[in-house]
């Protein structure tokens, strides 16, 4: 009987080939869904399990965590510089990091930080070693730039118009080991030369006049609208608006030599420089410039609790990356029942066509199907003839569509990590499995109904017709 089911097969080639593309079709578009949603969550949570907490000026929760744990491009609001001194001098904190962020050098961003940080969340250097001068910067593992490159910063990225600091580079020094999340397209360089070179934070993270400290611990942090085009992708932006009020650059009150330390040359931002071999000093006082978000390592549990709670006031944020993307996931839970149902009903519609055209098919054999019946071979026989041919065309649908399905989530989560930096694991788990039973079941009764037909039908009025 296979030998006759398998020649049946290879004789009508082309309609077993439409019927396996619709199953598989049908099968990949379901799989994909549920596999790549899958991905998508483990790899987000694998991302944000290096961050304990983050704390920020107040405002929206999940912009917080998007912007400075999955470094996504947004300006944020900007929190008094006073609030890192105080968490670093907390017993409660095993180390306490300021993220800067708002520049860009070839589409990779430049996160202002400190050496905390790359100690407390990565396994170490893949070449090279940590930033120990204010013009030095290390790489994610993604970056690809050599130790020894020179790093120019941009405003903002080279799509928003962004405008280069010429008179400025980074050295690149070493290179971190992957960590699988969006850090890995990152250039890390010292936060407090990110406040320099836009004209903040100089004497000593703070040591500033009074008129920058006092902008620095305004309550209001927003960057100004006319200033957001060139800073786009980032906080500095409010750096800048925080720290620098426009009567301070009138030339009445500054001389020359101040003039060059903040340059404002009319395209709305405000210059400073470097020291390419200045020592680091990661001592923070009251009256460091203005912060988007601290990332804060808690010495246990019950303290990273009591954190939060004093953290969260009229203005300041503190959250758990954890339950923000729990919230996130349940929107992403929506939309995976809305794919879902699109999947279903276009498999609904498949399992439709394909008993429509089993149907005919075996409506139009119902000569061949009274001969074999003539011949002596038994109604079981036919049944399991028709069966066969259309559960094998099911079988081989659902198999490739597995297949298909795997692959596209695997395309899509390798697009994913090449934007993002989050690694996205493609995988099969064991709830799989029982989806494949259950078309497998199923295709396994569409296949009994037009075999049905065939058991019931008579020899002598199959040749008759």
């Amino acid at each position: 009987m296979i030998s006759f089911v398998l020649a049946d097969l290879r004789r009508l080639w082309l309609g077993a080939f439409v019927l396996v593309l619709l199953v598989a079709l049908a099968t990949a578009l379901g799989v994909a869904v549920t596999v790549q949603e899958r991905a998508l969550r483990l790899g987000s949570a694998r991302a944000a399990d290096r961050f304990d907490l983050v704390v920020g000026a107040a405002g929206s929760e999940t912009q917080l965590v998007l912007s400075s744990v999955f470094l996504q491009p947004s300006p944020l609001p900007l929190m008094p510089g006073a609030v890192l001194a105080k968490l670093a001098a907390d017993p409660r904190v095993a180390w306490a990091a300021p993220v800067g962020f708002g520049d860009s050098f070839m589409g990779y961003p430049i996160i202002g930080t400190t050496t905390a940080l790359v100690k407390g969340t990565t396994a170490g250097f893949a070449e090279g070693g940590l930033f120990v001068h204010e013009g030095e910067a290390i790489v994610g593992a993604a970056v690809h730039l050599p130790l020894g490159a020179e790093i120019k910063p941009m405003h903002g990225t080279a799509e928003t118009g962004g405008e280069t600091h010429t008179e400025i580079a980074y050295r690149v020094v070493g290179r971190v080991k992957p960590t699988g999340t969006p850090w890995d397209r990152a250039i890390l360089v010292p936060v407090q030369a990110v406040w320099h070179i836009h004209g903040l934070g100089h004497d000593d993270h703070g040591d500033h006049d009074d008129d920058h400290h006092a902008g620095g611990e305004d309550g209001d942090h927003a960057a100004d609208a006319a200033h957001l085009p060139a800073h786009a992708d980032g906080a500095v932006a409010g750096h800048d608006e925080a720290g620098h009020d426009a009567d301070h650059h009138e030339a009445g009150e500054h001389g020359a030599d101040d003039h060059d330390e903040h340059d404002h040359d009319g395209d709305g931002h405000h210059h400073g420089h470097i020291d390419p071999d200045g020592a680091l000093n990661e001592a923070f006082t009251d009256q460091a410039p203005g912060l988007p978000a601290i990332l804060v390592k808690p010495k246990t549990i019950a303290d990273a609790y009591r954190l939060r709670q004093e953290y969260r006031t009229a203005g300041t944020l503190a959250v758990f990356p954890g339950e923000v993307l729990t919230r996130l996931y349940g929107t992403l839970g929506d939309a995976k029942m809305v794919l879902s149902a699109v999947a279903a009903g276009s498999q609904a519609l498949v399992a439709a066509a394909l008993l429509l055209v089993s149907v005919i098919h075996v409506t139009q054999r119902r000569r061949q199907i009274g001969a074999l019946r003539a011949f002596g071979a038994p109604r079981l026989a036919v049944f399991g003839i028709v069966w066969s041919e259309l559960f094998v065309l099911v079988l081989i649908g659902i198999a490739l569509g597995f297949g298909g399905g795997y692959l596209a989530a695997r395309l899509i989560g390798d697009a994913f990590t090449r934007q993002t930096g989050v690694i996205l694991p493609v995988e099969f788990a064991a709830e799989d499995g029982g989806m494949a039973l259950i078309l497998l079941a199923i295709g396994m009764v569409f296949a009994a109904i037009p075999a049905l037909m065939a058991y019931r039908q008579s020899p002598a009025q199959a040749l008759r017709s």
